[in-house]
């Protein structure tokens, strides 16, 4: 097994011929903003300036837009990076919205921005990231909203983008942005049954973005997963998920091994905070250093020098991985 590794590495070290060293930093998408001693050492040796921290959830519910999980603070959460606050919009929050909604939504976002910032003491830096899967029946109206913010703002704006939002550009739109960041995974649904790993499947990627650079927007920044889950099948075939489960987490006298990333529950009990039946399974999906290696090494083909911001700080995801 470790002469495999060592040769897939090597495989992907001559196929990229000389590696690119690219800028680093992270994404942190916890309520409670605190960080231990891992986490910031971690952040502390990121080569970007920056940590792109969510502050709120938007969600559109009775006819009203509703601020969802809003930023707490814990007194350990301190940084000498700058924060770049990072804003997620359920796509149905865009259906059918008027252009007053669009004004009152943007100010709405930029002041609750403001006062989580100047409650908290953050040092943010000049930009807002919006994080939303738009389509094409919401294009037009998210493409509204995010020139209002800029306005009202004042601020760069910049957004997500998803894979099918390169393939598919034609029906979804550009964004008018100068900056987005590819988010690189959710490849599919954990929830389906397959095969591929539903964070990221390097063939399903490179498909989704074969003519990536022709996008319009040139300058793409690029986000990695490096997070985990595993995902519990029950006996009529149904799936959850329990996050940051990982296949160390699979060691335990109560299951029966089936593979590398997969058990058989065999003794009914508590696991993981959750209660799980004899005979459920349970699938830990990961990303190794050598499928981040071979996306990146795809990536740099197709784009000129990027940033790439890993999803997401935290020590159960960044204790063991060097970067």
């Amino acid at each position: 097994m470790k002469v495999l590794k060592a040769l897939l590495i090597l495989i992907l070290f001559v196929s990229c011929h000389k590696k690119e060293e690219h800028p680093y930093t992270f994404y942190y998408w916890k309520t409670h903003l605190k960080l231990d001693q891992v986490e910031k050492k971690v952040l502390d040796h990121a080569s970007v300036p920056y940590l792109y921290t969510r502050f709120f959830d938007i969600d559109k519910a009775d006819g009203k837009f509703q601020p969802v999980a809003v930023i707490t603070k814990d007194k350990s959460f301190e940084t000498g990076k700058q924060i770049v606050p990072t804003v997620f919009i359920t796509n149905q929050s865009m259906y059918h919205i008027s252009a007053e909604e669009i004004r009152f939504l943007a100010k709405s976002i930029h002041e609750l921005v403001q006062k989580k910032t100047q409650e908290y003491g953050l040092k943010i830096n000049n930009e807002i990231q919006i994080d939303c899967d738009w389509t094409a029946g919401t294009r037009d109206d998210y493409f509204k909203f995010l020139k209002e913010l800029k306005r009202v703002s004042g601020k760069e704006i910049t957004c997500t983008l998803r894979l099918h939002q390169v393939k598919d550009k034609n029906q979804t739109g550009v964004p008018p942005v100068e900056k987005v960041y590819l988010m690189c995974y959710s490849t599919s649904s954990p929830l389906e049954n397959s095969n591929k790993n539903s964070i990221l499947d390097a063939a399903v990627l490179k498909s989704y973005l074969s003519k990536l650079e022709d996008y319009p927007i040139k300058k793409i920044e690029v986000a990695l997963p490096i997070y985990s889950w595993g995902i519990v099948t029950n006996h009529l075939e149904k799936h959850k998920l329990i996050n940051a489960l990982s296949r160390k987490d699979l060691e335990n006298p109560g299951f029966k091994k089936i593979s590398d990333d997969e058990v058989e529950i065999i003794k009914d009990g508590f696991y993981f905070g959750n209660f799980l039946s004899k005979g459920f399974r349970i699938k830990v999906e990961e990303i190794s250093d050598e499928q981040l290696e071979d996306v990146t090494c795809f990536l740099e083909k197709k784009i000129p020098h990027f940033n790439i911001i890993y999803y997401q700080l935290d020590s159960k995801f960044v204790s063991n991985r060097t970067f």
